[in-house]
């Protein structure tokens, strides 16, 4: 159940910088600085319910690492993020680290 609860966390980690960049492009920013709140708020009890099995140092590397690269993503699909080979290249190291931390837990 732990690591369901990480990948909740890690869900929730992707919802408030998204939530921050609508504040930016948005037109309701009240209701986006409430998504992020409410989603950072969320993120930390699934991260903090997730370490009571999981090592602190592998939940935080997978809960970054999740909500990094989903949040990268996001960006290169919905925000016009560029999408180099080298950006590529490092959101799949980021990945492929997360892969082996789930494999050496």
């Amino acid at each position: 159940m732990s690591w369901f609860y990480l990948i909740i966390a890690a869900i929730f980690e992707v919802g408030w910088p998204v939530g921050l960049k609508m504040v930016e492009v948005g037109n309701n920013k009240a209701l986006w600085i409430l998504f992020a709140i409410i989603a950072m708020t969320l993120s930390g009890i699934f991260l903090y319910l997730a370490q009571k099995h999981i090592p602190i140092g592998t939940a935080y590397a997978v809960w970054t690492g999740i909500g990094a690269a989903c949040t990268f993503m996001i960006g290169v699909a919905f925000f016009n993020d560029a999408m180099t080979l080298m950006r590529a290249l490092g959101i799949l190291l980021i990945i492929s680290g997360v892969v082996l931390l789930k494999i050496g837990h």
